[in-house]
């Protein structure tokens, strides 16, 4: 019951303004206090309508006009009320006809439950109302009579089973005992069943007779403890048989049996067998179940002529483990044996698991710890043993492992780093296989996305990037475009493009080219020239737009392609305009000699650099050709005292480029045996040239040299005539065997120094004072002859190179290089004036 102080606040109402308010508040506080009240009654069943249960107004502490304003009702979890409110007298009264066992069945004790409601305040009072057993029911039997034939020669102690009696009360109300009467020949015995139940069997007590008494008329009666003590009866009809005085025995007392729970209807469980001594149709007996056996008959059944016993309905090891069943065996005479047999089911994996997500995650990112916790799993098999212990597992294709956190409940964690770049989303199958056999399994999908963090660094699409651009190229001008790309996505896969500032020959490379940050875009900063700068190799840095950022580098190769804007340029022979050079040769020249070569280069590259000579003109075009490759000028016929001694040629050198570009060279040839001939063609263009330079110097240099030349060569002709006189008495004396004096040529390198030009070799000759013993040594023939004219120079030039060869030809081919100064010239012509 409630304290007086809470029913005194739950009806208090506030005056005014809040008392509307408060109303609410105080009704709830009053529910939640005043919820804890109970109260226990008993009443015996069967009592009539408008019976008095109890004053629950008393009980409560109730006033009844708290009763009647709270407008008191009861509720009840059923729609049926058994008891009733009396609101203006505050008791509970009968409402229906109470009866136990239709209520509560054999259950004790049985009790209503009902809760009475008052409203402002509300409260909730529990009630609790005991249903008193009376004695309102006898014992009663499942039949009126009961059938006995009993041959005369049973022997007594035989036991013959009687149906039990039904008492629906409950304790002391229910079956206590049996009697039999007249009880001479019969007595009764009362056994007890595992479960506690009772049941009679009735004893031959003495010896039957069927000749005094053919038939024994015999009344069971059963008794209960109520008070007034009530009881039932059912006859018992004995008929006395003739001869039949052995009874059937079952060869086991107890049969036991072993059974899949899934064994289909009609499988054989066990054969049960009882013997009879007798012969004849005494000994015939048939089986059944007990009437004790109950319900387990619908799901067995037995032959009564074989005793087997079969299945004959479902069954359910999750339901019963275990069944025992009672048979009788009868034969002809009622003489019977009882046995039990004892079936014992074995589970079979018919249960498959069961799968329950407790929770998951939907995403996580790709930077997960290893045992990052996924999904939380309930997984459980109703099947016992093996058949219900489970092991859950995940595809081997996936990245995770399943883990028991404790008995029936599993966690799915990662089991390896995850790369939303290679797989973006998982539905990841879990498998929950039992060890049965066969085994069942269940599946069960989670479907998981991997979220992106910026863990891949941009890359290129080529390991290195090359491009061509043509020199003389206008600033700005595309160059190539370098691609990055990255694996991740969103703004970590936002890649944007730089410059490395790493110098080029000491230059920065923005000031050859430039980036566009977006698009990769590499174009020229200036205009490139080849002959300066033929190559560029340089380092592009890509960037994504991560958080913090990474970055990956290129090498880029430009290759600078070669424009034909240079023309060749003529390195032999020398143009210059203080001398004049002339090649020698000699009338003699026979078809194809060598007069000189043409040497000249080009800085251009490729086939602007591939250089072919022609012959632009000449003083005769019938005497000269040009080779178009070497530059080799060379006679197409022999020469002729017709021909004139100063020959001059022009030669063009042209390259292979588009367009092509050229120089040309002019080349001065003099066709002559003797150095006078030469001197007197040349000099008149010598002196023309210099005419107007001053004489008078020319003329007092001219003749000191003159007066030297002059002291030398007598010095010169006295030398000769002393070792000529010196080497014919040697000769005389050794009869014409001179040794051979060894010649070594001086050491000259190539002119030019580009071994494109064959060696230069002079001629020369030696001979004896005595003309008809005269030994000749030759050297090599020189490939060229060159006269230079020098106007500033006064000394001769060296030779370019000589070499020694020995000739047996009676030809003699003599190529000097000689030097005539603008000096000796003019002193020449002194002489001549002279």
């Amino acid at each position: 019951m409630f304290p007086p102080f809470v029913l005194e606040g739950c009806a208090f109402l506030l005056p005014g303004v809040w008392k509307w308010q408060m109303r609410l508040f105080i009704a709830f506080v009053c529910l939640a206090v005043g919820a804890h009240g109970q109260v226990r009654y008993s009443v015996p069943e069967e009592m009539a309508k408008g019976s008095l249960v109890g004053n629950i107004a008393q009980d409560l502490g109730l006033d009844v006009k708290r009763l009647k304003s709270g407008r008191a009702r009861i509720f009840t979890e059923d729609s049926r009320e058994y008891i009733g409110l009396n609101a203006d007298k505050g008791t509970l009264v009968i409402k229906d006809k109470i009866d136990r066992e239709e209520l509560c069945a054999q259950l004790s004790p049985c009790s209503l439950h009902f809760q009475i409601i008052l409203e402002n305040p509300m409260e909730l009072h529990r009630i609790d109302v005991e249903i008193l057993d009376i004695n309102d029911n006898a014992p009663v039997f499942s039949t009126k009579e009961i059938d006995f034939e009993i041959i005369e020669s049973s022997l007594p102690g035989t036991r013959y089973a009687l149906d039990s009696a039904n008492d629906p009360d409950v304790e002391l109300n229910t079956l206590q005992s049996y009697t039999l009467s007249p009880s001479d020949q019969f007595t009764l015995k009362t056994m007890s069943n595992h479960d506690g139940s009772k049941y009679v069997e009735m004893v031959l007590q003495a010896p039957l007779d069927r000749e005094k008494q053919a038939e024994h008329k015999l009344i069971l009666t059963a008794y209960d403890g109520g008070n007034p003590q009530k009881s039932g009866t059912v006859k018992i009809n004995v008929r006395v048989l003739d001869a039949n005085d052995n009874a059937p025995v079952f060869t086991q007392s107890v049969y036991k049996a072993v059974l899949p729970e899934n064994a289909v209807k009609g499988t054989e469980i066990v054969i049960v067998t009882a013997t009879d001594q007798d012969q004849g149709p005494n000994a015939e007996v048939t089986y059944a179940f007990s009437r004790r056996s109950g319900s387990v008959m619908d799901l067995f059944k037995v032959d009564p002529i074989s005793g087997e016993i079969t299945v004959s309905g479902p069954l359910d090891f999750e339901k019963n483990k275990q069944f025992q069943l009672n048979l009788e065996a009868t034969d002809k005479g009622g003489l019977s044996d009882r046995c039990k047999v004892i079936i014992e089911l074995t589970d079979v994996n018919d249960n498959a698991p069961v799968i329950s997500v407790i929770s998951s995650f939907s995403a996580i990112p790709e930077n997960s710890a290893s045992e990052t916790v996924i999904a939380m799993l309930n997984i459980k098999d109703i099947d016992s043993g093996k058949n219900g212990q489970v092991k859950c597992t995940v595809s081997r294709d996936v990245p995770f492992r399943i883990t028991s956190s404790s008995s029936n409940f599993y966690s799915l964690v990662t089991d390896q780093v995850l790369d939303r770049e290679k797989v973006p989303e998982y539905n990841i199958t879990i498998t929950a296989t039992d060890e049965g056999s066969p085994p069942l399994s269940t599946n069960a999908t989670i479907t998981l996305k991997i979220s992106d963090v910026n863990d891949n660094a941009p890359f290129f699409t080529r390991q290195s990037f090359t491009a061509h651009i043509m020199e003389n190229n206008s600033p700005g001008a595309t160059i190539i475009a370098v691609e990055a790309k990255d694996k991740d996505k969103g703004n970590n896969a936002r890649v944007s493009y730089f410059l490395e500032e790493s110098p080029v020959n000491g230059i920065s490379p923005s000031d050859y080219i430039s980036v566009n940050a977006e698009s990769g875009m590499i174009v020229a900063a200036r205009s490139f020239d080849y002959e300066q700068i033929k190559e560029l190799t340089l380092r592009v840095k890509a960037q994504d737009g991560g958080s913090p950022p990474l970055s990956s580098n290129v090498s880029v190769r430009i290759i600078i392609q070669d424009q034909n804007d240079n023309a060749p340029q003529i390195l032999y022979p020398v143009q210059s305009s203080g001398s004049i050079v002339a090649e020698i040769v000699p009338r003699s020249a026979d078809i194809g000699y060598l007069v000189t070569k043409v040497v000249a280069v080009d800085v251009d590259s490729g086939q602007n650099a591939w250089l072919s000579y022609k012959l632009q003109k000449a003083t005769d075009r019938a005497l000269f050709e040009v080779g178009t490759q070497n530059g080799e000028i060379r006679t197409i016929r022999q020469v002729t005292d017709k021909d004139a001694v100063k020959q001059k040629l022009t030669v063009i050198v042209e390259d292979n480029g588009q367009p092509s570009r050229s120089a040309t060279v002019n080349v001065n040839v003099a066709l002559t045996d003797s150095f006078p001939e030469v001197l007197s063609e040349f000099s008149d263009f010598t002196h023309d040239k210099e005419y107007n330079e001053n004489l008078t110097f020319y003329l007092v240099l001219a003749l000191a040299v003159v007066s030297f030349l002059f002291i030398v060569s007598i010095i010169a002709i006295l030398s000769v005539k002393c070792y000529r006189w010196k080497r014919e008495r040697m000769f005389y004396k050794s009869n014409g065997q001179l040794p051979v004096i060894p010649y070594y040529p001086p050491l000259y390198a190539d002119v030019g120094g580009t071994g494109t030009l064959q060696h230069v070799y002079n001629y020369d000759m030696y001979r004896t004072t005595d003309s008809r013993k005269s030994d000749l040594k030759y050297s090599g023939p020189c490939s060229e002859s060159i006269i230079s004219l020098d106007a500033r120079e006064t000394q001769t030039l060296p030779h370019a190179q000589r070499g020694v060869k020995n000739f047996e030809s009676s030809d003699d081919q003599v190529r000097n290089r000689i030097i005539l100064t603008k000096q000796t010239v003019s002193l020449h012509n002194t002489a001549v004036a002279r």
